[in-house]
């Protein structure tokens, strides 16, 4: 049984990435569970596969499901439930917990940081933009969401992932549980229901004993790319979109930063 407290990583062949923005996840408490087990999950936002634990706040989200064997439901919960997820497992199969937020924004009072966040990410050409739309550098304002799967096997874990209709999402071509891991897991980044091609993907990944190690991958033109992995590690994976906003008054958001993620688990 792969708990969160041995989710993992592993070592790729690329160089370390220092990051430098806060994901948001969803961090489940087991990623394989029993028959007639319980799916219990803490919803995050920090760096570096490590932050604080938020609450279940049906104010604070748009949409919280889970989908298992094909059948999708809403996760139930109360008010400042702590974990955000806890519910008995409905049936043997592939579960993917999904979750996106509401709107927040924020407003950059250093010209760096946003700078710091563009190149970390690798949004060509947002820099020059932000110029020639004649945009201050300092006092301007992002729109940002969040868009969140996870999956878990419940028994036989048999099933599929599959695109839920998110505005961004990360889709797993195989099923981690019972596919052959070998090769790596493959993805697909999605954006308004069409494949981001030639899109940064940030993978975090923790090994049952050390540091969590980034990488950094990218995918094809159809958005395709293959991850790789090792049996007992757990792993997160993140694609952002950057995309542009008409403000109509002076402190409206010029920016708007659409947050994909995915969290998965490899058995040993």
């Amino acid at each position: 049984m792969i708990r969160r407290t041995f989710i993992g990583a592993m070592a790729l062949s690329l160089l370390p990435v220092v990051t430098t923005a806060h994901e948001f996840w969803i961090d489940p408490m087991d990623y394989i569970v029993p028959s007639e087990g319980a799916l219990v999950a803490t919803l995050r936002v920090g760096e570096t596969f490590a932050g604080a634990e938020q609450s279940y706040l049906d104010r604070n989200f748009v949409r919280f499901d889970m989908q298992c064997g094909g059948t999708l439901e809403a996760v139930p919960g109360r008010a400042g439930d702590r974990p955000a997820l806890n519910v008995a497992a409905p049936r043997d199969s592939l579960c993917v917990i999904i979750h996106q937020t509401r709107d927040y924004t924020l407003t950059y009072r250093e010209w760096q940081k946003f700078v710091n966040f563009v190149e970390h990410k690798d949004f060509e050409g947002v820099l020059a933009e932000h110029a020639a739309r004649g945009l201050p550098e300092s006092g301007f304002v992002e729109l940002y969401s969040r868009y969140a799967k996870s999956l878990i096997a419940v028994g036989d874990g048999a099933g599929a992932d599959a695109e839920v209709g998110l505005v961004t999402e990360i889709v797993a071509e195989a099923n981690p549980y019972t596919d052959d891991m070998t090769d790596g897991l493959p993805i697909r980044v999605l954006y308004d229901g069409a494949p981001r091609a030639d899109a940064q993907v940030e993978l975090f990944a923790r090994p049952p004993e050390g540091k969590v190690e980034v990488t950094l991958h990218r995918t094809d033109a159809e958005g395709r790319v293959t991850l790789p992995v090792l049996p007992g590690y757990s792993y997160l994976a993140d694609a952002v979109v950057l995309r542009p906003l008409e403000a109509q008054a002076e402190k409206d958001p010029v920016w708007e930063s659409l947050w994909a993620s995915l969290t998965f688990a490899v058995p040993e």
